[in-house]
């Protein structure tokens, strides 16, 4: 008896334990709300964020290419200077004794010169008395002949005036062979003269690079040397100082992400601020995209610079400057709060199609809010812009025609496929429809797909409650961000258009309600 007693309070208690338990978790899953914000309309401005430094256009570091120790210095910070102004004094002085010591040289060498001219004189009227010489054998040579074949004189005499003939010979030959010494000395000599020459004109350049003088007209933004100081210019020139040749039109040197460089390009608006003027916003643009990338600590960075005007002078060389470029803008479109976005329901499923995303033909000329087409709107924009011929529109139609199949395809491949695949194709159409081009539409088009490239779509998913309070899942496309607000593309065949619209509340979060406690009893073991 006492068992079967024991049995069924066991029985009651473990009945009780789960029906709290039950009523437990149905109290709980009430207990969970939503929070929600409202789609709107509007515009949208997607922006890079970026830091960098303030800096002249031109700046230039006047340095010294010679070694000696500064005597004069004749300007300082924010002093204006002119070109071939003279700035700084190295002490000429031996520099000074090395220019006497060439021109002495140079004196001695054209010394030398005369010296050559005489000699190749003298061995010049050496060869002309030898020439006499044997002029004067010859001549009694002949006479000899004559009287030996005459019978007046015997033939050793004519044989000695013969071997006098041959003497008078090799002596001209001497004395010419002297005259080429001669003459190839006064080249030598006036050899010397020119290196001499040349060694005078290097000591007098280094003599005037004594006097430090300003490259360019500007300011004056850093001056590193003192009076007394020695600077040495034996591998690399020591900088004095640096001019910054116009402080009304200077730069900021903003490095950009690897990961947002793709969406900057020349021509785009910028604008910035520095700490030294809180409040302040300054305006630029984007002049150059720098190809050098910059490793620091394993993260690259590239050099966009910005230009700007500082007519009133108040930015300074130096400055930090927060840097936001406008990469993109949209007018009246819906957006959704970032929020909502990142929302995550398990169990909640769509019930409508996933929107084509991979049909399109290129990613940055989705379907926008109006339903467009965006095939037909990338044609007509590139008839627009590049005035196309109608052969050329014709063989647009045919490449455009020629990829649908293609971007059809890709909703047989794997989702992680998808990108690849789909990138590889717009590849293709664009370098096709690029072939296609003349020189002078060739510069536009490259500026349409850079434009273009910062506007490629998402996907994304939001949560709207039903009128039963529980949540509908839909996916969606997504555009541009400014980083709290995403734009929403939904075309007109989306199961998302009927329902996503301004005003829509969409779910951005859930939060628990506050504990029930007079609904039932709680139970502890």
């Amino acid at each position: 008896m006492n068992l079967k007693k024991w049995s069924a309070v066991a029985l009651v208690v473990v009945l009780v334990a789960g029906g709290g338990w039950w009523w437990a978790q149905r109290g709980d899953t009430q207990a969970l709300g939503y929070r929600t914000a409202k789609l709107e309309r509007g515009g949208l401005q997607a922006t890079v964020s970026a830091s960098g430094a303030v800096n002249p256009v031109t700046q230039v570091s006047v340095g010294t290419q010679v070694s000696g120790q500064i005597r004069d210095l004749y300007v300082d910070y924010n002093a204006e200077v002119k070109a071939g102004q003279l700035i700084a004094q190295i002490d000429p002085e031996t520099f000074e004794y090395r220019v006497r010591s060439a021109q002495a040289d140079l004196d001695a060498a054209r010394a030398n010169v005369l010296t050559a001219q005489a000699n190749a004189a003298a061995s010049r009227a050496n060869v002309s008395r030898a020439q006499t010489d044997l002029a004067e054998a010859q001549r009694g040579h002949d006479r000899n002949l004559n009287l030996v074949a005459q019978g007046f004189i015997s033939q050793s005499e004519a044989d000695r005036t013969r071997a006098l003939v041959a003497s008078a010979g090799e002596a001209l030959k001497s004395a010419q062979a002297q005259l080429g010494v001669s003459e190839a000395q006064i080249k030598s000599a006036q050899a010397t003269v020119a290196q001499r020459d040349a060694v005078l004109a290097q000591a007098g350049v280094d003599l005037g690079r004594t006097r430090i003088k300003s490259p360019v007209d500007g300011i004056v933004i850093k001056r590193a040397v003192e009076r007394g100081q020695t600077v040495a210019a034996s591998l690399q020139s020591p900088e004095l100082f640096v001019i910054a040749q116009n402080l009304s039109d200077m730069q900021v040197d903003a490095s950009i992400d690897e990961a947002d460089v793709g969406r900057i390009r020349t021509g785009l608006k910028a604008s910035f601020t520095v700490d030294a003027f809180p409040g302040q916003t300054f305006e630029g643009e984007v002049r150059q995209v720098r190809k050098a990338a910059q490793n620091v600590a394993n993260v690259v960075t590239y050099i966009a610079v910005v230009r700007f005007s500082n007519a009133a002078g108040r930015l300074l060389p130096g400055m930090t400057a927060n840097v936001r470029i406008l990469t993109d803008s949209r007018e009246n479109v819906l957006k959704v709060p970032n929020a909502a976005l990142r929302v995550r329901l398990p169990g909640v499923e769509p019930g409508g199609a996933t929107p084509p995303a991979d049909g399109s033909p290129a990613p940055a000329v989705a379907a926008g809010p109006g339903g467009r087409n965006p095939m037909g709107e990338f044609r007509e924009r590139l008839i627009k812009q590049l005035r196309l011929t109608e052969d050329q529109i014709g063989k647009v139609d045919g490449i455009f025609a020629g990829a649908r199949p293609q971007f059809a395809a890709l909703r047989e491949l794997a989702e992680k496929e998808r990108p690849k695949a789909r990138e590889r194709i717009m590849i293709d159409v664009r370098a096709r429809i690029s072939d296609l081009l003349t020189p002078e539409q060739k510069p536009i088009y490259a500026t349409m797909v850079a434009e273009l490239a910062g506007r490629q779509s998402t996907r994304g998913r939001l949560f709207v409650l039903g009128a039963d309070g529980k949540p509908q899942a839909f996916d969606v496309r997504l555009g541009i961000s400014d980083g709290s607000m995403t734009e929403l593309l939904l075309g007109p065949d989306s199961p998302a258009t009927a329902a996503l619209k301004a005003g829509t509340e969409v779910v951005v979060g859930t939060q628990a309600a506050a504990p029930r406690t007079a609904s039932g009893p709680r139970f502890s073991f």
